[in-house]
């Protein structure tokens, strides 16, 4: 008997392939139901934001280069628009003066002690509960002092308080009490001396040296070495103060085997060039320091004692040549040997006599003034038998740093168009970087790009630890209305969450096609990056400097964590103090900002 058509159709092979299909098929709509959950839980862990992201249509051809603010409103549906932030004209949109970035504290509560990121956590957490309470007080009860300026009588009676002696003078353990620190109240002036009378200490042996290299076979090598610098102590607030002059005499241990004097300027953890002193007279063509060579010369090991063979030096004394005779110094520092140094500001820069002898001059650099010297420190292999410093001013310099604000509407940031830009420049800064930002306004914000809002740039700053700096940070963001606030109280060692809150910004905020990251003490050529940025039309691209084949950190601020990367061995990191990313890019950095 034939089989019917239909039992032909359902045969025992094919009823179980079916069935497993169909087995197939309930397993995957069982794991996308679980997985769902997962994905917006993960959007609420950690620091997160109040929105979502949006698709997002940016102008990509369209010239921004003479457009005006504001913009005109964009009736695209899949535009990004926020309804309740439109002005009464409707054709710009309010400013948001605060970061969207929130801290979930119950996140870390499944957190050990024992947790390699631990610490890193806890100092987070404690920011953000601190920075809360910081913003809350700056939110309600501060606003009193807003409209209450202090007196200008108050004002100089408080600068007075703090006297402004012509000379100080300090024994070796005074200045060890006082941890190694001279404190000069009003600064240096022209003219004004320091006298330090010390002994080096003699060569110990070091594993791991800072200044020199391990030979093949060593275990350690002999270093002794001593710092005296010049430090800017009220010029920053919670941060190293800068190393307006860095004089570092290596007696022994320097990388290249000699005994040298390095000078040097450091400000927010970046050196300037060195001046290296290494036994060689400046040459005669080099500019001098007000008269002074930067660098006199010294016998070095490989001299064969002076400049010229006696032979040759006693001929021509013989045969009546008059000639200059010169002296030929020891290096000025030795091991356990008494030493006077003075160290003079002069006209164009700091003149350091050793026993007195001229020995190095170090001209003075830009961003720096005698005023904001108030600190003298001494650290290394050294005992300071006194200190001694005279010719100092005798009025009270301005160390307000607010001084330097100019409140006049033409710095003002222009309004926000209410459609999107091309690109947004989120510029990290410090509350009491006053100055910084004054200079950025007066600068490359006065781009008509920037003019007419087709650019937006802005401020990322985080709470201080002093009220006196929050309640002027307030005062100049509401003024300029180019400052968004990030709610936690600043901390270097956090300072990724300024980079996440600029992020969150320029996607869900500014919805920028361009987002970029820079400092406070950054120059940014405006067109040039728009110019660069265009090349790679609608694709993902990241122009910075990157680090490849990095091994992963586990712990500290630059930590991966396992959760993000189980098996790496080796990341691609970013680094640097500017880069910039397209929107697509940045999105799928965002999603990740809960592990970070």
């Amino acid at each position: 008997m034939k089989r019917s058509k239909f039992e032909s159709l359902v045969s025992p092979s094919r009823l179980r392939l079916l069935q497993f299909l169909i087995g197939v098929l309930f397993l995957y709509l069982l794991f996308v139901s679980f997985e769902i959950p997962l994905v917006f839980k993960a959007d609420s862990d950690g620091f997160f934001t109040d929105t979502l992201p949006r698709p997002l249509i940016l102008e990509s051809e369209e010239d921004f280069s003479y457009k005006t603010a504001p913009a005109r409103p964009d009736n695209d549906p899949d535009r990004v628009h926020n309804p309740g932030s439109r002005s009464p004209e409707g054709n710009v949109r309010e400013f948001k003066g605060v970061s969207g970035l929130l801290f979930n504290d119950s996140s870390f509560d499944n957190i050990g002690s024992k947790d390699e990121l631990s610490v890193l956590h806890k100092t987070a957490r404690h920011a953000f509960v601190v920075g809360k309470k910081l913003w809350d007080d700056l939110q309600s009860g501060v606003q009193k002092s807003d409209s209450e300026p202090e007196p200008q009588s108050q004002s100089q009676n408080k600068n007075q308080t703090e006297s402004c002696p012509d000379s100080i003078s300090l024994s070796g353990p005074e200045f060890v009490n006082q941890g190694r620190i001279l404190v000069l109240p009003c600064g240096l002036t022209l003219g004004s001396h320091i006298t330090v009378v010390g002994m080096p200490h003699w060569a110990h042996a070091e594993n791991d040296p800072k200044i020199a290299v391990l030979r093949e076979g060593d275990e350690s090598v002999m270093v002794t070495q001593f710092m005296m610098e010049l430090q800017g102590l009220k010029t920053v607030d919670g941060e190293d103060p800068p190393r307006i002059l860095h004089f570092n005499p290596r007696l022994k241990g320097d990388w290249s085997g000699k005994p040298v004097i390095e000078q040097n300027t450091c400000y927010r953890m970046q050196w300037g060039s060195a001046l290296r002193c290494e036994g060689w007279k400046s040459r005669a063509d080099e500019e001098t320091v007000d008269g002074e060579v930067k660098c006199e010369k010294w016998i070095r090991d490989d001299d064969n004692g002076s400049e010229e063979s006696k032979t040759t030096w006693w001929l021509n004394r013989l045969i009546g040549r008059k000639k200059k005779v010169t002296l030929d110094w020891q290096y000025p520092f030795a091991e356990g040997k008494l030493f006077v140094l003075t160290l003079r500001a002069g006209l164009e820069g700091y003149h350091v006599n050793v026993d007195g002898r001229h020995i190095t001059s170090f001209p003075y650099r830009t961003g720096f003034v005698l005023e904001d010297a108030t600190g003298l420190s001494l650290k290394g292999d050294l005992d300071v038998h006194s200190v001694f410093a005279a010719s100092l001013p005798n009025s009270h310099p301005s160390f307000d740093p607010q001084k330097h604000l100019e409140r006049l509407s033409k710095w003002k940031a222009p309004p926000l168009p209410n459609g999107n830009v091309e690109l947004f420049i989120g510029i990290l800064s410090a509350g009491n970087h006053f100055a910084e930002r004054m200079a950025v306004r007066k600068s490359w914000m006065q781009h008509k790009l920037i003019k007419s809002s087709n650019v937006v740039a802005r401020f990322f700053v985080a709470l201080s630890g002093r009220k006196e700096v929050n309640v002027e940070l307030k005062k100049e963001a509401d003024y300029f209305g180019d400052i968004v606030i990030v709610p936690y109280m600043d901390n270097y060692d956090l300072v990724v969450l300024k980079t996440v809150a600029i992020s969150e910004y320029g996607v869900r905020t500014m919805a920028a096609k361009y987002i970029m990251k820079c400092d406070d003490d950054t120059f940014v050529r405006v067109d040039s990056v728009i110019e660069e940025a265009k090349k790679y039309g609608d694709k993902s691209m990241y122009i910075g400097n990157m680090n490849y084949y990095h091994k992963p950190l586990r712990d500290g601020k630059w930590a991966v964590t396992y959760e993000v990367c189980v098996f790496c061995s080796v990341l691609s990191k970013s680094r640097g103090f500017t880069f910039m990313l397209s929107n697509n890019t940045y999105c799928k950095f965002i999603s990740m900002e809960g592990f970070f």
